[in-house]
């Protein structure tokens, strides 16, 4: 069960530890729960000082704020639905997150177009009722992924085999979802 209410969830670490991002209702959105981001930051280490992190089904924004949080020098929110750009930006300057960039735009064309940009850590969190997406956007992803860095991917079930080029890190499960953290292989 989802450990959000009334369409707001709390940052659970941090600088902006126990503040709350509020959001509108959206019958496809499904933060990610408490459980699943401290797990998360506790396989990545608490502090991401310097990290660039892409957030590309940011929906509430949790996991992009929780990054931010933990000092991510750079955090790019991609989301496509007007109602929670409009959260998202509130949310941002409620908390002053100066590294939060947010692009209203569909994430897989976003991520294909971004064929310069590179990130320590790429967060995917489709949403679950379109399971080909997933696939889409992995496949867009995988190039925006640093030589050492971390992909990580939240859906309904395990990814039969990590992406080539990269390596299982972690992997867990709670409730309907299922979490895995992948690490980029590095070429050099």
């Amino acid at each position: 069960m989802p450990t959000h209410h009334a369409n707001r969830v709390r940052i659970i670490g941090g600088a902006f530890r126990g503040r709350v991002i509020r959001f509108p209702q959206a019958t496809r959105l499904r933060p990610t729960p408490d459980r699943v981001r401290e797990t998360l930051f506790n396989w990545l280490g608490q502090d991401l000082a310097g990290w660039r992190c892409l957030d590309a089904f940011a929906g509430t924004g949790a996991l992009g704020f929780e990054a931010a949080s933990r000092g991510a020098a750079s955090v790019q929110l991609i989301e496509q639905d007007p109602a929670l750009i409009d959260a998202l930006r509130l949310s941002r300057d409620k908390l002053k997150a100066q590294s939060v960039t947010i692009t209203r735009a569909d994430a897989v064309t976003w991520m294909h177009a971004a064929a310069a940009a590179s990130f320590d850590l790429v967060l995917l969190d489709p949403p679950f009722d379109q399971p080909l997406l997933l696939d889409a956007a992995l496949k867009a992803a995988t190039h925006l992924v640093t030589d050492g860095g971390f992909l990580y991917i939240e859906t309904p079930g395990a990814i039969a085999e990590p992406p080539r080029g990269f390596t299982l890190w972690r992997q867990d499960r709670a409730g309907a979802v299922s979490y895995q953290l992948l690490r980029r292989n590095s070429s050099g």
